[in-house]
């Protein structure tokens, strides 16, 4: 049995879906969290991953990496980049033109890319959910955000590959929450009726999109897409955190700006602050400590809140405008407005939101876990260990691909680029290109309209080189056929190549008139057809990791796993080592008080006492192995005592059970005897019966009738 996986994977946190049970559940991690923090850290002897990472963030701010999905895929000179180190508080640094971090971990310095990063924290959440099913986990379905672009989603099927996943989907964000939305309704428009339109707008941590979906039963198409990529939960953080910075600086003459972790105390605050505020009218913000040994307090009204966060609001009808406009809709055509997402709960958003569409929003679907269900029920549809209720999902393509190539030098007015993808159209989807060569070619791929995509991200998509490419004798040129497709994750490839040939074959003319007898005398004409005669070899050239740097990474992420694998290990066996000792020495004045000697007492506590202190000292940073050989010196040691202990129990036990089975023999032989005892007395009564039997009829009649009683 394999498992069938969902994973939200967010910028701020994420969630994990199963598909068990006839149902989805989200399942807890470590610390019986339903989602767990998006973080990497690194120490001196191993990684923290998710809520380790979390616990010593405020301690080893330069060491630990989040909005790991943001600098997946992204190089490092793009202006995203710098406006997202904002946010991340380790260094971002350069990687052969990659986003990575340099971090001090094992106490080298070291350059992670964000692939990497991704994939050290997807085997975390690999780990998480193998230890809730009990079940190896290969295959799962991952959300991203639907303005992502092929390399950023190459970069996370990279990264779920080195983490040992086989990623089924990627999944835009608000089709996963459609999917969730959809699957699970039985009253939905028959194919043939008017669909049901509903507007999905999911509001993260980093992020606000909206999608209008169609549902007919057993299927749901994106009709649009639109988003605002810098719009969510922290941009309403920083609003607050930089007037409180304001504030502290003129009460407590402090700059939380040049100080590291009171910044990081302080967005932890202002996110708290946030959550208060979306209940209560205002919230007192208190922070111990700040820096300089300065304890730092302020209040903040809701009211106050909602002025800070007014450039934000004035954003918010823009990506809805764009999705109703690409849709070709009106707000009157929408029937349901659905929203999701942990930066919804604030109320002037809603507010807001609900004023643009004019009507009620519903809030059917759980805010932080309606995406990683959907990923969930797109994983079992897909999975053939699972059985589910059949569901089409029809997604759209979010740019527009061009395709370029050199002008072939016997055409000279061929076209040399074609928008074969268009934004808005259906993905997947395939489209066949014909090209005339007599020798081999080469074609790009790239975004036709770069202005659309995220920051500076670079149009070109992928070089596609076509072999075995040669004019025949009798003929000037090679028809090409290429299919280039988008596939299921949004990305684009050049799948195969095939050369055709033109002939001539018989083909009946169709004439719906004639009668099944004339069958046999049917007109036939020869007709031109393209006939498939071989394949050309295609060589793919993408922003993926080719198969050896994959290997070798793969490689590294596995000896990291088993590194950690054997820090904890370590750290448990040393957690046992304490624990034994103070637990034998609290037994050596209880339960062994009366079963060992004096000289054997003092014997032991000398040894307890030793290794406490070794424990405490150089024995800090043992290895795992150490640990354990002192177990078992003190245990060599106390294992007499320990034994008699055993012994005097198991004594003990015996009698119990000896007095036990004594009682229970006495009960059936008490038994024994009462029922030979009744059988006696039967066998009486019955004689005595047979007596009356025996003496003559008239007597007994009137014996019967004079009876007294």
């Amino acid at each position: 049995m394999t498992s069938v996986v969902g994973v939200d994977f967010g910028t701020l946190k994420t969630v994990i879906a199963v598909a068990r049970n006839r149902g989805v559940d989200v399942i807890t991690n470590e610390v019986s969290n339903r989602a767990t923090p998006s973080l990497v850290g690194f120490g001196p002897k191993s990684r923290y991953l998710g809520e380790a990472a979390k616990t010593q963030e405020i301690s080893n701010l330069k060491n630990t990496v989040n909005c790991l999905k943001r600098l997946a895929g992204r190089s490092f000179n793009d202006p995203d980049i710098q406006t997202e180190q904002q946010y991340v508080t380790a260094p971002l640094v350069d990687i052969n033109g990659q986003v990575g971090a340099e971090v001090n971990y094992l106490g080298n310095s070291e350059k992670f890319t964000a692939t990497q990063l991704v994939a050290m924290y997807l085997s975390k959440i690999k780990q998480t959910t193998a230890n809730e099913l009990k079940l190896p986990v290969a295959d799962l379905c991952l959300s991203v955000p639907a303005w992502f672009t092929d390399s950023q989603r190459r970069a996370l099927l990279d990264a779920a590959e080195i983490a040992g996943l086989k990623v089924l989907r990627l999944m835009n964000d608000t089709t996963a929450a459609a999917l969730g939305w959809g699957i699970t309704k039985l009253d939905l428009p028959a194919p043939e009726e008017q669909p049901r339109r509903v507007c999905f707008i999911d509001i993260g941590h980093s992020n606000f999109t909206c999608s209008i979906v169609e549902f007919k039963k057993g299927e749901l198409a994106v009709k649009a897409t639109a988003w605002d990529r810098n719009f969510g939960g922290r941009d309403f953080d920083k609003a607050l955190v930089d007037h409180l910075a304001k504030e502290f600086k003129g009460k407590y003459k402090v700059d939380i700006n040049t100080h590291g972790r009171a910044m990081a105390r302080t967005i932890a605050a202002a996110e708290k602050t946030k959550k208060i505020l979306s209940a209560n009218q205002q919230a007192p913000v208190n922070i111990e400590s700040l820096m300089n040994d300065v304890d730092a307090s302020a209040m903040v009204t809701r009211q106050e809140f909602e002025a800070m966060v007014e450039p934000l609001l004035a954003r918010i009808h823009v990506p809805l405008e764009q999705a109703l406009a690409q849709a070709k809709l009106s707000k009157e055509d929408i029937d349901v407005i659905e929203i999701v997402g942990g930066g919804s709960r604030v109320p002037v958003l809603k507010e807001r939101i609900q004023a643009f569409f004019e009507k009620p929003l519903s809030y059917t679907m759980n805010a932080d876990e309606a995406i990683a269900r959907g990923c969930a029920f797109s994983c079992a549809i897909l999975s053939p260990a699972f059985r589910v209720r059949d569901f089409t999902v029809q997604d759209i393509i979010s740019y527009p691909i061009e395709f370029g190539w050199e002008k072939a030098p016997d055409i000279p007015d061929e076209d040399t680029s074609l928008t074969v993808f268009n934004k808005g159209g259906v993905l997947p989807s395939t489209k066949i290109l014909t090209f005339y060569r007599k020798q081999p070619f080469d074609l790009e791929a790239r975004y036709a309209n770069s202005e659309e995509l995220p920051g500076k991200t670079n149009p070109w998509i992928g070089r596609f080189s076509v072999k075995g490419v040669k004019a025949d004798g009798k003929e000037d040129f090679m028809i090409c056929k290429l299919k280039a497709r988008v596939n299921i994750h949004g990305v684009l490839n050049v799948e195969n190549g095939y050369y055709v040939e033109d002939q001539e074959v018989e083909e009946e003319v169709k004439d719906d008139d004639k009668k099944e007898d004339d069958k046999k005398d049917a007109d036939t004409r020869k007709v031109k057809k393209q006939v498939r005669k071989g394949d050309l070899p295609i060589a793919s050239g993408t922003s993926s990791l080719d198969a050896s740097a994959k290997t070798a990474l793969t490689e590294k992420e596995s000896a990291m796993v088993m590194e950690d694998k054997l820090v904890a290990d370590t750290e448990e066996k040393k957690n046992e080592l304490e624990a034994y000792i103070y637990d034998l020495r609290a037994k050596l004045d209880e339960q062994y008080a009366d079963l060992s000697s004096e000289d054997e007492k003092s014997a032991i506590r000398a040894k307890l006492e030793s290794t406490e202190d070794w424990l405490y000292d150089e024995g800090d940073d043992a290895t795992k192995g150490v640990y354990v050989s002192k177990m078992e010196e003190i245990r060599a040691l106390a294992g007499p005592v320990v034994q008699r202990h055993f012994e005097k129990v198991d004594a003990e036990r015996r009698a119990v059970q000896e007095r036990v089975e004594a009682e229970q023999a006495a009960k059936r032989a008490a038994e024994e005897e009462a029922r030979k005892a009744a059988e006696a007395e039967k066998a009486a009564q019955g004689g005595s019966d047979q007596e009356m039997k025996d003496a003559d009829a008239p007597q007994t009649e009137s014996e019967e009738a004079g009876d007294p009683k």
